[in-house]
C-alpha cells in the first residue's frame, strides 16, 4: 500500500505500538496486585493509593492529612502488609522524647561499655501516627533520618537499611495539644495527601463490608506481594525513566513561579523541583510508560508543592488554599509541545 494513502488513524495506531526501552511489566503486575489487595478493604480513594505507590517507587516520605476516621492509619497498615519488609508504628504524644524514637546508649555492666539500643525508627516502613502531637525537639530528631537515612548519636553514625520510608498522619482540625510541623520537616515529605470524606455510595459500601466481616479482622485477608529487594530494584528502574529537556524546564518554571507569586509568602525550594521530577517518573511507571509526559508532572505538582509553600495571611483569611494557587500556576505555565 502506498504510504501517502494511509489514514491518520492508521499512522496513529502504528505510533502507539512502540517498544518500551525499560521492562515495566513485572512492576505493573505488582502495582496492580497491591491495588487489588488494598481495595479489598479500602473503598474508593484510588488517587491516594496511586500516590502511595508512587512514593514507594520514588523513595519518598508521605504525610497523610485528614479528619479522624477516614482510614489514614489502616491504609498505612494495609500497605505495610502487602510489603515483605520490617514495619514499625510510632504513636506520637506530647511527652515523646527523641530517644524514644531513635534509641539510646545504655551502660553494660558486664563489659563496662556503653551499648546503643536501637529505637523503632530502625525499620523499613515507619508509620508515625499523629505526627503533629510531638514537640519541636522530637520533630527535629527526624530531620536527619528522613533526609539522609541515617542517625548520629554520641558521635557515631548509624545507617538505616533500604528501603526506608515514613508514612505520617495528622489531623488538620484538632489544634489542642498539637504542634505545627517545622517547614524544614515538611520539605522532607515527598507528598502531602489530603483524604476527604467518602461519597454516599462509598459510605454504603464501607458499612456493608464492615457488617460482612463479622469476627474477622480487616488485615487478615491481605496478602504479601512485594519484597524489599524488589522494591529497591523497582526504585532503581524508575530512576531510568526518560525525561525530555523541555519537561525539565517545565518543572523549573512551575517551581520558580511559586517564588514569584504574589499570593504566596514562601515559594518552593529546589528540593521540590527534584521531588516533582521523581514523582512524575513514578506516575509514568505505574501507567506503564518509560517516559514522562506533561500530565505526569501536573499530577505530581499539587501533592508535592501544597505543603512546601505558605499562603500570604491576606489570602489565607480569604479562604484561598495553597492547592488552589498551585492549580492556577500550573494553568498559567505553558505546556511544552
Amino acid at each position: 500500500m502506498d504510504e501517502s494513502y494511509k489514514t491518520t488513524e492508521e499512522i496513529t495506531n502504528e505510533n502507539v505500538n512502540f517498544e518500551t526501552r525499560l521492562n515495566l511489566a513485572p512492576l505493573l503486575e505488582h502495582v496492580n496486585t497491591i491495588k487489588k489487595e488494598i481495595e479489598t478493604v479500602i473503598v474508593g480513594q484510588h488517587k491516594m493509593i496511586d500516590q502511595l505507590l508512587v512514593s514507594i517507587l520514588s523513595n519518598g516520605h508521605v504525610l497523610l492529612e485528614g479528619v479522624p476516621g477516614v482510614a489514614k492509619t489502616i491504609t498505612a497498615k494495609l500497605l505495610a502488609k502487602t510489603l515483605n519488609i520490617d514495619f514499625s508504628r510510632i504513636q506520637f504524644t506530647p511527652d515523646l522524647m527523641p530517644s524514644d524514637i531513635l534509641g539510646t546508649s545504655i551502660f553494660n555492666l558486664k563489659n563496662s561499655e556503653f551499648e546503643f539500643k536501637k529505637g523503632p525508627i530502625f525499620s523499613n516502613l515507619i508509620l508515625i501516627d499523629e505526627i503533629n502531637r510531638a514537640p519541636a525537639k522530637t520533630q527535629a530528631a527526624l530531620f536527619e533520618v528522613m533526609e539522609e537515612r541515617q542517625i548520629t548519636i554520641d558521635g557515631s553514625a548509624y545507617q538505616l537499611d533500604a528501603p526506608f520510608l515514613v508514612i505520617a498522619t495528622q489531623n488538620p482540625i484538632e489544634q489542642e495539644g498539637t504542634y505545627r510541623l517545622p517547614e524544614a520537616q515538611l520539605d522532607r515529605f515527598l507528598f502531602k495527601i489530603t483524604i476527604d470524606y467518602p461519597k454516599l455510595n462509598e459510605e454504603i459500601l464501607i458499612i456493608q463490608r464492615e457488617h460482612s466481616l463479622q469476627n474477622h479482622g480487616k488485615l487478615e485477608a491481605v496478602k504479601t506481594v512485594l519484597s524489599g529487594s524488589e522494591i529497591k530494584e523497582y526504585q532503581a528502574l524508575v530512576k531510568q525513566i526518560r525525561v525530555e529537556q523541555n519537561l525539565l524546564e517545565y518543572i523549573a518554571r512551575i517551581v520558580v513561579n511559586t517564588r514569584e507569586n504574589a499570593f504566596l509568602y514562601l515559594g518552593a525550594s529546589p528540593r521540590a523541583s527534584i521531588a516533582i521530577l521523581n514523582a512524575a517518573k513514578g506516575f509514568a511507571a505505574i501507567r506503564g510508560r518509560d517516559f514522562v509526559t506533561p500530565e505526569d508532572i501536573k499530577e505530581a505538582a499539587i501533592p508535592v508543592l501544597q505543603h512546601r509553600v505558605i499562603v500570604t495571611p491576606e489570602r489565607e483569611m480569604e479562604g484561598i488554599t495553597s492547592s488552589e494557587i498551585i492549580k492556577q500556576i500550573i494553568e498559567t505555565v505553558e505546556i511544552p509541545r
